[in-house]
């Protein structure tokens, strides 16, 4: 039997969630007046917009109905994962869309660009509510080290989307620096399907144990790619003199280096996280 909770929008965190409803509704559909564009970073950016604006539609009225009571997830780590990756979603497609495809004289999009990055305050705020407090008895995925593993993730996917197989496919050094990528991706996404699904207990050994030996992996595996990956891709390899836009391949080795640093640097932040929870911290 359906049951309306009217609460769960009056409370601060549905009100948050309907004003993200409107505005990324707001927002493709200002850039879907505009016109259609035929490139995979204006593609990204609709992407984002729509599937925020329909998952979170549908938290509402999974919430609203009481019917997130009744399924047979852990629904406090699924919304707060989904709005981590909501907030990541939405902030890479409030920096690409104005770079690429806003002018001066351009009102819609510049509107559209806009009312994108509020929605991506109001993702970050709805993470803020919804993170897990100090003494609070919340799911792994409601954490720091749960929030950080849905950033691994979504940087590793940034990765994967820059990467070009002809260029990574002629050096062992790169193909490597690719399985690194794949490996800490594979074993971040089944941290948060196995903790949305409540399968934790499936783990061979204590979940802390096996998260800090699988980080501390990840950190000496990123190591060796901060190393490798500039090494093979940027020495002797300057930025082409033809590389006059935005939309050179070039600059994708550039920005798969960043990533490579900056996921180096959340799985450091991670480990030293997941030694305090396993090794000073108990319940």
């Amino acid at each position: 039997m359906v049951t309306l909770d009217f609460t769960a929008c009056a409370a601060p965190v549905g009100i948050v969630r309907i004003c993200e409803v409107i505005l990324t509704c707001i927002s493709f559909s200002l850039v879907a007046s505009v016109g259609h564009i035929s490139q995979s970073f204006w593609a990204w950016c609709m992407f984002t917009w729509c599937f925020c604006f329909c998952v979170t539609i549908i938290i509402l009225l999974l919430e609203f109905t009481s019917l997130s009571q009744k399924l047979p997830i852990s629904w406090d780590d699924f919304t707060t994962a989904f709005a981590m990756l909501a907030t990541l979603m939405v902030l890479s497609a409030s920096i690409i869309y104005p770079i690429f495809y806003t002018c001066s004289i351009c009102g819609r999009s510049i509107g559209a660009s806009v009312i994108s990055c509020v929605a991506f305050l109001l993702y970050a705020t709805e993470v803020g509510l919804t993170r897990a407090k100090p003494g609070d008895t919340s799911g792994f995925l409601a954490t720091v080290p749960g929030l950080l593993k849905v950033l691994e993730a979504f940087v590793a996917c940034i990765i994967f989307i820059c990467l070009n197989y002809s260029h990574f496919s002629r050096f062992p050094g790169l193909q490597w620096c690719v399985a690194v990528y794949s490996i800490c991706f594979i074993f971040a996404i089944l941290i948060i399907i196995f903790t949305i699904c409540r399968l934790l207990t499936l783990f061979p050994a204590p979940f802390d144990k096996v998260l800090l030996f699988c980080n501390v992996l990840a950190v000496l595996m990123y190591i060796t790619a901060v190393v490798i990956w500039p090494f093979y891709s940027l020495r002797n390899n300057p930025r082409p003199s033809y590389c006059a836009n935005f939309l050179c391949p070039w600059d994708n080795l550039v920005v798969i280096t960043f990533m490579t640093c900056f996921n180096l640097v959340a799985y450091i932040v991670d480990t030293v996280y997941s030694f305090r929870l396993t090794f000073f911290i108990r319940t």
